[in-house]
């Protein structure tokens, strides 16, 4: 459904990603001409999108008004919601990028290897700053990562609450607690649209607390009388402070493997969000100068990334060469669709003989996200008119949207959306308006957008059932088989002697068509042997593999 022209008095909001998935965070929010965006992070693929890098937001809906951009909020450094900056930018290198310090500081680093000096804006809670039509302010907010900010958005049309990521832990390691006197005075001057973090909507209760984490590290820590090796995403500035202190109470020294791990935590120790205690970091190229009870490794590779240090660790094809008696700690979640690649990843560390400790067998991590019962709390302090539910899965943003009812919303006004809808706010009233082609745009190596679901599709079929290729020389004058089929498969698990019985079949069907209709062409003669054996081997076989057939003319 194409959305209607915007009226003046209106204000348009057309989330581009994280409705449907978890990552890939994108919102725009529209007014008298004007844009403003809301973060810009990237998705990572699973396993049936193969040798695809990242999946950006679709910026098709914003590509002729770049212009009109007023300004990127981001709500914090991971990199769901920054990490697809870089490419934005490329289009346009001086939309103006608002955030905390450490936000910023970590997107100017990513954005130094793409040769992209950034404009940007420093805010911090409680700063109110004009964006053209948007009058924003900043809420503190507590996450998995420091200096995490909410954003209310004033306009002429009406007010906007945006949480970004959020939990309310009432105990954070940094001591900056979710804002919630905020929120509520928020609240009493009416949020005519709160957008609000789904992820851990079907949890029940209150997300466990950051700081029982330490004491479980520090035990493992004890214990261990080789190496230890914790792997946690590179941006996780409270699980590396964890580490470093129990790295300091058992003696140990720590050094960090990894470019992004290495990157992100001098900039944190460097803006004083990391303690990090004297003499305790070593470089990773000293480990062996150090007895294995002395050493720590503080590691990338928590969701099974193949290129990652420790899927390598676990392949053996790392310089650090990990075996009996090491402990491996997964000190992270998992990603919806990473499942596969991380049960991978301990197994082979299991097979070298290492201890693994993961979230499955002892309580390494705790999620970063508000549970059901934090939700219902912010939801009755700040009374919204309209809801919008957003970052997660369906499921996810289905069971925010009961939440949001059971407080007393109005379930007319619960808006469950998905990327590409057009939400509508005018007069206290948010509604559905129309919907936006918004697809997946893949980076496969140095190109961006160029491949297709249809290559990822022949890509499956490949790695899946294989391959045939099908090489016929004919003579269309006399209508006879010059040279061939000649059939060559890869990956079907089967000799070339079994295609035997189907080249008279295929030298049959092609002598017919052409001696029937000299017109036909060549695609048309190579269809007839891609059905030709197709059908055949989908009978023969019970397989469905790609074919290439080429048919050439004498």
């Amino acid at each position: 459904m194409t959305p209607p022209k915007l009226k003046d008095d209106t204000l348009r909001v057309v989330p581009l990603g994280g409705l449907g998935e978890v990552g890939r965070n994108m919102a725009v929010f529209e007014i008298g001409g004007k844009l403003l965006i809301v973060d810009c992070g990237v998705l990572f693929p699973e396993e049936e999108q193969p040798g695809v890098d990242l999946i950006l937001p679709d910026f098709s809906y914003i590509e002729d008004r770049l212009d009109d951009v007023v300004g990127l909020v981001l709500t914090h450094g991971h990199e769901d919601h920054i990490g697809a900056v870089p490419y934005l930018l490329r289009r346009k290198p001086d939309i103006p990028l608002i955030g905390s310090q450490l936000t910023l500081a970590l997107i100017e680093a990513k954005l130094a290897e793409h040769r992209i000096k950034p404009f940007t804006l420093s805010v911090s809670e409680g700063d109110v700053e004009q964006f053209g039509p948007f009058e924003c302010e900043f809420v503190a907010v507590n996450h998995s990562i420091p200096d995490a900010l909410a954003v209310h958005i004033r306009t002429d049309a009406g007010s906007v609450l945006h949480t970004g990521d959020f939990k309310m832990d009432q105990l954070p390691l940094d001591g900056r607690i979710t804002d919630l006197r905020h929120f509520a005075k928020l609240g009493e001057e009416g949020v005519d649209l709160f957008m609000t973090d789904s992820t851990n909507a079907d949890v029940p209760g209150f997300t466990t607390p950051e700081k029982e984490i330490g004491p479980v590290i520090d035990q493992y820590f004890g214990r261990s009388s080789r190496r230890i090796i914790v792997a946690s995403f590179s941006s996780h500035i409270h699980r590396v402070q964890q580490v470093l202190d129990a790295a300091e109470a058992h003696g140990r020294r720590v050094a960090f493997v990894g470019r992004s791990m290495v990157r992100n935590m001098s900039i944190a120790a460097k803006l004083g969000y990391l303690d990090v205690p004297e003499g305790i970091l070593i470089d990773m190229k000293k480990v062996d100068d150090l007895p294995d009870h002395e050493i720590v490794l503080m590691s990338t590779g928590s969701q099974g990334e193949p290129m990652a240090a420790l899927s390598r660790m676990a392949n053996g094809d790392h310089p650090i060469q990990v075996g009996e008696e090491d402990t491996v700690i997964l000190a992270s979640s998992l990603i919806p669709g990473n499942e596969n690649s991380v049960f991978r990843v301990i197994n082979g560390l299991l097979k070298l003989g290492c201890e693994v400790i993961h979230k499955g067998n002892a309580k390494v991590h705790v999620s970063g996200h508000a549970s059901a019962g934090e939700l219902l709390y912010c939801y009755n302090i700040i009374r919204p008119k309209n809801v919008m539910p957003v970052h997660g899965e369906t499921r996810h943003l289905i069971a925010n949207g009961r939440l949001a009812v059971e407080t007393g919303v109005d379930p007319d006004r619960v808006l469950q959306c998905e990327d590409g809808t057009v939400v509508d706010l005018r007069d206290g009233v948010a509604e559905i308006t129309g919907q936006i082609e918004c697809g997946y745009v893949y980076v496969d190596g140095s190109s961006v957008g160029e491949v297709t679901d249809a290559d990822l599709k022949d890509r499956r079929v490949l790695g899946e059932e294989g391959f045939i290729s099908v090489i016929t020389v004919v003579n269309r004058q006399t209508g006879q088989i010059v040279s061939g089929p000649d059939i060559h498969a890869r990956g079907v698990a089967e000799e070339d002697q079994v295609f035997k019985d189907i080249r008279p079949k295929i030298a049959r069907a092609l002598t017919e068509a052409i001696q029937d209709n000299k017109e036909h062409t060549t695609h048309q003669l190579q269809q007839i042997v891609r059905r030709t054996i197709g059908s055949w081997v989908n009978r023969r076989l019970r397989r469905k593999p790609m074919i290439v057939p080429v048919v050439v003319e004498t």
